[in-house]
């Protein structure tokens, strides 16, 4: 008996790592194709992110962050789901003119964070994500 208990609880144990390393593996996409569609541009320009580059250089939370019932933000944490930027970055929510929409936002973020990290982006300007 005390065998068979062993041995379930040594499969329960990797059954349950299994389900944990399939779970943390779903990161998104490797490649994504940034294009705003709540506010378009009248000439839109769609930017290319290399997400699976930025996630092994920084933590989900640097970036991604929800909202609270009281409208404000609130830090990411493992596991949240994440919303699409546009469902609050948005021209009728009201936000700061530096985040008002999903534009805006991404710009300010990438480039604060890219000036902080010194990350040469002069060279190719906005040909470093709008190809």
């Amino acid at each position: 008996m005390k065998k068979i208990v062993t041995y379930a609880a040594a499969f329960a144990l990797t059954l349950g790592m299994g389900f944990s390393a399939n779970a943390m593996a779903d990161k998104g996409p490797a490649e994504m194709t940034l294009q705003a569609t709540v506010d378009a541009a009248a000439k839109p320009k769609p930017a290319m992110f290399p997400h699976a580059k930025h996630q092994e250089k920084l933590a989900c939370g640097e970036c991604h962050h929800t909202k609270g019932a009281d409208g404000k933000q609130v830090a990411y944490t493992e596991g949240m789901k994440i919303e699409k930027c546009e469902t609050c970055h948005n021209k009728a929510a009201g936000l700061d003119k530096k985040i008002a929409t999903f534009k805006d936002a991404a710009h300010t973020n990438c480039k604060d964070c890219h000036k902080e990290k010194n990350v040469d982006t002069k060279k190719l300007g906005c040909k470093l994500c709008h190809k």
